[in-house]
């Protein structure tokens, strides 16, 4: 089984390529982050004339979530996070599909640092943690996927120095998702390429796509239950060159089934 993420900046305005590449890559279970679009504008129709079944929680112009399955529908099981009653951002999706809790997230970037925007990240991050901790104490099978806006370590950037002020690697936004990390879940792109190198992100501005300047800011946090089923994880690293592509490349972890149970 595969389960993939794409942060898609703009469902309308790349939907041509979203499709091809679920067509061409068919991911059991696909989330896609920046969706920018109202719950009634989203093209669910779209993905159900190729086989996929949505849930969504979108908003105007920013922001989005969407899990999408293959042949059947995920069943929604919370939108939104526990915390701040105020907070209208549309970054949390949790589903359940072929037997995992599947999460998707789009965590706030932070930027400019500091200030309220990246006090609101690491507030995010914290109730992030909060419900995370409330998955794992169900012991399901579970994954925790989408871009979460942190660059882990200094190997998941092309230039630590370019990068030193922005708030995706700040030592807050590092020690938040350590934190993630040592409550028992496993960044499984780390795990398969633990000597970096491999980026997710690609800015439009300086050529950094024809240069790989790029960074890792697309993570798969997989629960205790499914980590031991983990058998491979990588990025879609050719769909960031096509014609008007999004500046993120998907990301996939594949799993083997569940053994079965001796009667």
């Amino acid at each position: 089984m595969k389960v993939a993420s794409f942060n898609i900046n703009g469902i309308k305005a790349r939907l041509p390529r979203l499709l091809e590449w679920l067509e061409e890559t068919r991911p059991s279970v696909a989330c896609l982050q920046e969706i920018k679009t109202q719950d009634a504008d989203f093209p669910a129709v779209e993905f159900e004339k190729i086989g996929y079944h949505a849930i969504w929680h979108g908003q105007k112009g920013f922001n989005g979530v969407a899990i999408l399955a293959d042949g059947t529908r995920p069943v929604e099981i919370q939108r939104g996070l526990a915390g701040e009653p105020e907070d209208e951002h549309s970054r949390y999706l949790e589903a359940d599909v072929f037997g995992l809790r599947v999460v998707c997230i789009y965590l706030p970037n932070g930027n400019p640092q500091p200030g309220p925007k990246f006090d609101y990240k690491l507030r995010w991050m914290e109730r992030l943690r909060r419900r995370m901790a409330e998955i794992a104490a169900e012991e399901v099978p579970a994954l925790v996927i989408g871009d979460y806006n942190v660059i882990p370590e200094d190997k998941d950037v092309w230039d630590v120095r370019a990068m030193a002020s922005d708030a995706l690697m700040q030592p807050e936004s590092r020690d938040a998702y350590r934190r993630l990390l040592n409550d028992g879940w496993t960044d499984a792109l780390d795990l398969h390429h633990p000597r970096g190198g491999l980026w997710t992100f690609w800015d439009y501005q300086a050529g950094a796509w024809q240069r790989d300047h790029g960074f890792r800011i697309d993570h798969a946090l997989l629960s205790p239950e499914l980590a031991d089923r983990l058998v491979g994880a990588g990025v879609d690293k050719a769909y960031r060159g096509r014609e008007k592509a999004s500046d993120h490349a998907p990301i996939w972890v594949t799993l083997r089934e569940p053994a079965q149970s001796l009667p």
